[in-house]
């Protein structure tokens, strides 16, 4: 049980969002609720009535109402909110308690000058690039690509191409070629808007060969469109209208698609189910999921989670840092939906420093930082003390996602960044588009935990023999559906990829493919992928928990461990590779050091049988690390078969594994 780092104040129901809904359901539904745990057990078990009362009490806008709340309650098929018909872009753009020269969206970004758009300018720049997509012919189910960066431009995009009942895809510019068409290839888009490049750091990146290589593999393509990101020479200006086109032939300028028109913005009504957006697995192994999700359910999913679990409202800026490649992006856009001003970035975090983001926050008075748990243990690995850097005092929130958050990671926000804000570590997925375990302000936060599963989730940990467990490892499973599952996979007419990627193991239950510890009050630690078990001697161990105490060794900056099994039933082989510190080998007395810290923080079972030193570990584009396909390799699999390298932040760190294969494949044969 970790230290308690903050505890909810004396009046939370008073001042939260979650205790202004815990009143509603008290006037209106006639139900009370002791604690965060009773409102969770209704939640989960009367689904109905939850999930309803979600939809009454943000007061969705429907064009007709549904005629039942959970139609199916069967997992894959789940049924929800049958007859009705809404829009997501029209509820986000409600923007409750705004008004319409009040700033929503702030974006900064080392390409160009910061950019802020008012509700009133925000709904004009949608109205206009409605239309322009109108005019391009797009309608209801056509799909819209956008390779563009977390700017202005892109949630416009967004919310343009959900008005329509059309469908949004997006990948982040630093995507390559390939991991783009495979992407989207699948999808069949029939108009690209694209950004001609972006600046890095101070570092300029050209992506028109990109561009155009993309365009040629997408024969679906009908429309280009141009936003002259890296250079706006001529390109655009103040009055879209006298703008000329970026580039000539069949690609209009984003100017010309958002040019003044007459057309109202209007929103086409859709059933709960109509695709909204794509998102995609990381296709670290084999093509990317095309993965589905619903105008309704997503809506409904996150004004539960940033208003009532994030405690954010009109008075809130909301900062999640993250490209448009990953789903926190679609989570952080939907922020308007519950009043709060989102905050973009696009560049580098570390540029010129690690306090960048924070000076971010600062500057633009943002309320809620969310972030990834490595960016934070790097900020500590590197002495950082935002608040010696940084006005923090807006700051009353922490989000961090991505990868589970070790205790030292939770002390060092609360020691360096501020001692009276909420730090939420969330756990989900693109699959869901949300976190499934995270943080409530009605529950105190402990060090190295997520405080909760979240309101509708029905989170369990199961045994070996699916039984479920408490105080123990065991396998993620959601038991009950959530409006949030996708609506399914592209191209998967039948069910079947959807039904097994998630129900394979068992049967009408959903199992994630994490494992989770889930304590008596309800706490939850993460503890690494179940795909990349670390298996020794019949006890299971987490990767996290590895990495927290190989990378709080000031010499070490990054570490990937697999555990090779022996196929005879023996132990098999641990193995770690580490990445050092500059000038730093790895040597005998270096490796004593690390076996001795693991011997001593965790268990002998976690000591390696080897120890490498690499130059780079293995990363997703999102920054996850890739475990199971350097462990592929590590027996035999070729690198193009363990692995998309267009899924990899650097798809060179893959070559020291496949040599390390290749000699002990030779000392294997020669022994």
């Amino acid at each position: 049980m970790g230290d308690m780092l903050w505890a909810p104040p004396a009046d939370v129901r008073e001042r939260s969002r979650i205790g202004e809904y815990l009143r509603w359901l008290r006037e209106h539904r006639g139900l009370d609720f002791a604690d965060y745990d009773a409102l969770w057990r209704w939640s989960t078990t009367d689904l109905d009535a939850f999930w309803r009362s979600i939809w009454d009490h943000f007061e969705v806008v429907a064009h007709t109402p549904p005629t039942a709340t959970l139609a199916e309650r069967g997992m894959p098929g789940a049924r929800w909110f049958p007859g009705a018909t809404l829009n997501y872009a029209e509820n986000v753009l409600r923007m409750p308690g705004r008004t319409d020269d009040d700033p929503v969206v702030i974006a900064h970004s080392q390409t160009r000058p910061p950019v802020t758009l008012t509700a009133a300018e925000l709904r004009e720049q949608v109205r206009r690039v409605s239309a322009g997509l109108r005019r391009l012919g797009v309608t209801a189910g056509d799909r819209v690509a956008a390779y563009a960066p977390n700017i202005g431009e892109t949630y416009v995009l967004l919310l343009a191409t959900a008005s329509l009942g059309a469908i949004f895809s997006s990948c982040a510019p630093e995507f390559g070629t390939r991991s783009v068409t495979d992407r989207w290839q699948q999808i069949e888009p029939t108009v690209l808007v694209a950004v001609d490049g972006y600046r890095y750091g101070d570092k300029p990146v050209d992506r028109s060969a990109e561009v155009a290589a993309i365009r040629a593999a997408l024969p679906s393509l009908r429309h280009t469109v141009s936003i002259a990101y890296l250079d706006p020479a001529g390109a655009t200006g103040h009055d879209p209208a006298s703008a000329p086109p970026a580039t000539p032939g069949d690609t209009l300028s984003w100017a010309e698609l958002a040019a003044p028109t007459d057309e109202p913005l209007t929103f086409t009504p859709v059933p709960f189910d109509h695709p909204l957006y794509v998102l995609y697995s990381s296709g670290t192994t084999g093509l990317p999921k095309p993965i589905v999700h619903g105008h309704g359910g997503i809506l409904l999913e996150h004004l539960k989670m940033l208003a009532l679990h994030h405690d954010l409202g009109p008075a809130d800026r909301f900062f999640w840092f993250t490209t448009t490649g990953w789903m926190m992006w679609n989570f952080l856009v939907s922020g308007p939906a519950v009043g709060a001003t989102i905050v973009l970035f696009d560049g580098n975090p570390g540029h010129p420093d690690l306090g960048a983001l924070w000076r971010l926050a600062a500057e633009t008075g943002t309320t809620y930082f969310g972030t990834s748990a490595p960016y934070l243990l790097a900020c500590r690995k590197a002495g950082l003390v935002p608040r010696d850097i940084a006005d923090l005092s807006a700051l009353r929130g922490v989000g961090s996602t991505g990868a589970p958050l070790p205790a030292e990671g939770f002390r060092w926000v609360y020691e360096t960044v501020g001692d009276r804000l909420q730090l939420q570590s969330l756990s989900g997925g693109t699959d869901v588009c949300t976190g499934f375990v995270g943080g409530v302000a009605l529950l105190p936060v402990y060090a190295g935990e997520i405080a909760c599963r979240a309101l509708g989730a029905k989170v369990e940990a199961r045994s070996a023999d699916g039984t479920p467990v408490i105080g123990e490892l065991g396998e993620l499973v959601i038991t009950e559906p959530m409006p949030s599952m996708p609506v399914g996979f592209w191209n998967d007419p039948d069910g079947i990829r959807y039904s097994e990627a998630y129900f394979n193991v068992y049967p009408g239950v959903w199992r994630h493919g994490d494992w989770i510890t889930i304590n008596e009050r309800g706490g939850c630690v993460i503890t690494g992928r179940s795909d990349a078990t670390l298996n020794r001697g019949g006890v299971r161990l987490g990767t996290a928990e590895f990495y927290s105490v190989v990378e709080g060794l000031d010499e070490v900056l990054d570490s990937v461990v697999v555990h090779l099994e022996d196929d005879e039933g023996g132990a098999g082989e641990l193995l770690l590779f580490v990445v050092l510190a500059d000038g730093l080998e790895l040597d005998d007395a270096m490796r004593a050091k690390i076996c001795r810290e693991l011997r001593t923080a965790l268990s002998p079972r976690h000591v390696p049988d080897e120890i490498h030193q690499v130059r780079s570990v293995p990363r997703t584009l999102s920054a996850k690390k890739l475990e199971v396909p350097v462990k592929k390799i590590l027996t035999g699999t070729p690198v193009d078969q363990a692995a998309a390298k267009g899924a990899l932040a650097n798809p060179e760190s893959l070559t020291a594994f496949a040599a390390l294969a290749q000699r002990r494949a030779t000392d294997s044969a020669s022994a």
